[in-house]
C-alpha cells in the first residue's frame, strides 16, 4: 500500500478529524471588553476547511487564479488562515502586509509585490488608503461576494511562491514554496515534539514568520489546536493558557516576560509543559518559567529562515551566559556556519558571522524586476541597506547570510551576540 505523505493540505485533515478544533478565537468580543476577558468562538477542522472553500470560490469570481499574488491588512483573524489554504487551492500566492507599518513605510512590500487584490479589515481603512494600489476589497465585502466553481486540486498549480513574508520596516520580501513552509512546521515536530494532542497560543501577528509559519502553520500541520487573539493582551493569553490547557508557549522575551507578570501567571504555568523563547532574553524570563517547572527552549530565526537555531526543553546548567545568549544548535534541516569578515568559513569553536542554508530557508526574495520563475529558481542577493536590524542579511549562492554575529562553543552550541 502506497504511503500517504503528509502536506499542508487542509482538506485531508478536515477527511480525517472534521470535528477537532482546529481554532479558538479568543478575542474580546466587545471593543472595549474588561480586561482579562475572553470571548471563545470555536473553529473545527471541517469549518476551517469550508471556510476556506467558500474563500477560495469568491477569490475566484474576483478573477484570482495561479500565479497572482492576494495582499492582506488585517490582524490576527481566522479569515487570514482561510486565505491562506484559498491561495494554496487556486495555486496564488497570499502577502501579508503588517497593520503595524506606518502609511510610509507600508508602501515598501508594494514596491515589488504586484497584487491582484488587496483584502483588508474595515479596520485599517486609514492604513489601506496609504497602499498605491487602488484594487481592495474589505474582509466583509469579500464575505458577500458571489461563489465561483473551483476544482480544488491538493498538488497547488502554479510556479509561483506560497507566502511572501516581508521584514519589520516592509522589506525585503521573502517568498517561500509550499514545501519549503512543509520542511518548517515538520522543524517544529521535531525540535519542540509539537503533537496533535497540543494546544497552543499565537502572542504574535500572522504577518509575521514567527507567527504564521513557525506557530501557526506547524500547530495546524500536526492537527493540534491554535488559541487566536485579535491583538495579544497579556491579561488574556493568561487566561487562555489556564482555561484552555495550552501545553505549549512559543513567543517573543518580551511577549513571555509580560504574561509572567500578571496575576494569572501561576494558574498558567500549571497548564503548560514547555515554552519557547525568542532570543535575546535578559535570563530573567527564562528563569520565571523554569522556577515553576516549565522547561524553556531558546530559539533563534530571521525573516528568511524562522527557525534556525533551538536549544532543547532540558535545562543545562552548564551553559556559559556571559559571552552572549544561547540559542543552542540548528535544528533539522538547518545547515549553519560561521564565518568572518573576508568570508572565510571557520571551524570548531568560533566567533563570527551566522549564515544558514538548507530547506527551511526562503527560497529567494520576490524583486521588482524579472518573472516569477527567476525569483524562485535562483535566489537573488540584496544590497544591504543598514536601515533595519531586522531588515540585515542577504541569499546568495545557496546560503543566507543574517548579518549576526554569534559565538560557537567546542561543543557546537551558538550564542548570540
Amino acid at each position: 500500500m502506497e504511503a500517504t505523505s503528509v502536506t499542508l493540505s487542509l482538506a485531508r485533515r478536515a477527511d480525517r478529524f472534521p470535528d477537532r478544533t482546529a481554532v479558538v478565537d479568543i478575542s474580546e468580543d466587545r471593543l472595549y471588553a474588561p480586561a482579562e476577558t475572553i470571548h471563545e468562538d470555536r473553529v473545527s477542522y471541517g469549518a476551517l476547511s469550508a471556510i476556506t472553500d467558500r474563500t477560495a470560490e469568491r477569490l475566484a469570481t474576483l478573477g484570482i487564479g495561479p500565479g497572482d499574488t492576494v495582499c492582506l491588512v488585517t490582524r490576527n483573524r481566522v479569515a487570514t488562515l482561510g486565505l491562506f489554504f484559498a491561495c494554496r487551492r487556486l495555486g496564488a500566492t497570499l502577502a501579508p502586509v503588517s497593520h503595524l507599518l506606518t502609511p510610509a513605510s507600508v508602501e515598501r512590500p508594494f514596491d515589488v509585490l504586484e497584487p491582484e487584490i488587496v483584502v483588508a479589515e474595515a479596520a485599517q481603512r486609514d492604513l489601506v488608503r496609504s497602499i498605491p494600489f487602488d484594487r481592495s476589497v474589505t474582509l466583509a465585502e469579500l464575505s458577500e461576494t458571489d461563489r465561483a466553481g473551483v476544482e480544488v486540486d491538493d498538488r497547488r498549480p502554479g510556479d509561483a511562491p506560497l507566502l511572501a513574508l516581508h521584514g519589520q520596516s516592509g522589506r525585503p520580501v521573502a517568498g517561500y514554496a509550499s514545501e519549503t513552509l512543509e520542511r518548517n512546521c515538520r522543524t517544529a515536530v521535531a525540535a519542540w515534539g509539537l503533537a496533535a494532542n497540543d494546544v497552543v497560543p499565537l502572542t504574535t501577528p500572522l504577518a509575521a514568520p514567527d507567527g504564521l509559519v513557525r506557530v501557526a502553520l506547524s500547530v495546524l500541520y500536526v492537527g493540534g489546536t491554535l488559541l487566536l487573539d485579535r491583538a495579544f493582551d497579556p491579561g488574556d493569553a493568561a487566561t487562555a493558557i489556564a482555561e484552555e490547557g495550552a501545553t505549549l508557549l512559543p513567543g517573543r522575551a518580551t511577549v513571555l516576560r509580560d504574561i509572567a507578570a500578571e496575576t494569572g501567571f501561576d494558574a498558567a504555568a500549571d497548564r503548560l509543559e514547555r515554552a519557547v523563547c525568542e532570543a535575546p532574553d535578559d535570563g530573567a524570563v527564562v528563569r520565571a518559567y523554569r522556577d515553576r517547572d516549565v522547561p524553556v527552549a531558546r530559539v533563534y530565526g530571521r525573516l528568511e529562515c524562522p527557525t534556525a537555531l533551538s536549544e532543547g526543553f532540558v535545562g543545562d546548567t552548564r551553559v556559559d551566559e556571559s559571552e552572549g545568549s544561547p540559542v543552542g544548535r540548528p535544528v533539522p534541516d538547518c545547515r549553519a556556519r560561521l564565518v568572518d569578515d573576508e568570508g572565510t568559513v571557520l571551524e570548531g569553536a568560533a566567533d563570527g558571522r551566522l549564515q544558514l542554508s538548507g530547506p527551511v530557508v526562503a527560497d529567494g526574495y520576490v524583486n521588482a524586476a524579472g518573472t516569477a520563475d527567476e525569483q524562485r529558481d535562483e535566489p537573488t542577493a540584496l544590497e544591504r541597506t543598514g536601515d533595519d536590524a531586522g531588515d540585515r542579511g542577504w541569499i546568495a549562492d545557496g546560503w543566507f547570510d543574517t548579518g549576526d554575529r554569534f559565538r560557537r562553543d567546542e561543543a557546537g552550541t551558538y550564542y548570540l551576540r
